[in-house]
């Protein structure tokens, strides 16, 4: 569009997400989210092995913003009475690129956050039986939840961080980032021999086991060790 071009109406604004220790923030371009990339997850929902990585995708504004220290409301969505968590380390890439090497995927990567895959499980499990697109059960409304962004020099050890979340104070999810099936590196090649990455691009890169339902008043506390935690209250 050139500059004397108008809109017909107001462009919304940009989903953007705070980085730690700047005052400038991250806008999103796209949310990408790795299924079953976890063994113990992938054996829970009925699968087991090493099976090539597959990818689904939200919108950018699915993105739901957990600042540091806060509790964050998240609504109970409509159409499901089976909410499901699902604790994720979440990448954030800073250089765009194509079929990108794993040797060469640290320099695209910006940094990392905690997030949560939210998923109407009752609904995405309807579609799977009937073999259509399972995006409502996926990239509906705030169903990405995600913390601050730690820049990847800051963020420690992330491939071998513990990652984990609490529901109402109690364990529910508890694993290692080195338990990926397809490692950081790995994903990011495959993903981007799909399709071309961008700045501002969320890498959502799957969940460890024991995921399951949460319900109005319940608090959820995620965490990978090295990154800002998150904590939300379902309303």
């Amino acid at each position: 569009m050139s500059d004397s071009e108008s809109l017909v109406f107001a462009a919304p604004p940009a989903t953007t997400v705070p980085v730690v220790g700047l005052a400038a923030c991250f806008p999103v371009h796209r949310i990408y989210c790795v299924g079953r990339n976890y063994e113990d997850h992938a054996k829970e929902m009925g699968f087991t092995g090493r099976e090539p990585p597959f990818f689904f995708m939200k919108p950018a504004d699915a993105a739901l913003v957990v600042n540091a220290g806060v509790t964050a409301p998240l609504p109970y969505p409509s159409l499901t009475q089976n909410f499901h968590y699902e604790i994720e380390l979440v990448v954030a890439i800073g250089k765009g690129g194509r079929n990108i090497a794993a040797a060469n995927v640290r320099e695209h990567i910006y940094g990392y956050a905690v997030g949560l895959d939210m998923t109407r499980r009752d609904l995405q499990g309807d579609m799977k039986k009937q073999g259509r697109p399972w995006c409502i059960g996926k990239g509906f409304d705030l169903s990405a939840p995600i913390g601050p962004i730690t820049p990847a020099a800051q963020a420690g050890d992330v491939e071998n961080a513990e990652i984990f979340l609490q529901v109402n104070g109690q364990d529910r999810q508890r694993g290692n980032v080195s338990q990926l099936i397809w490692n950081i590196a790995e994903t990011i090649e495959h993903l981007s021999a799909a399709w071309e990455l961008q700045p501002g691009d969320l890498i959502y890169t799957g969940t460890p086991a024991g995921v399951g339902p949460v319900v109005v008043g319940d608090v959820m506390q995620g965490s990978v060790a090295g990154l800002t935690p998150i904590q939300l209250r379902v309303v």
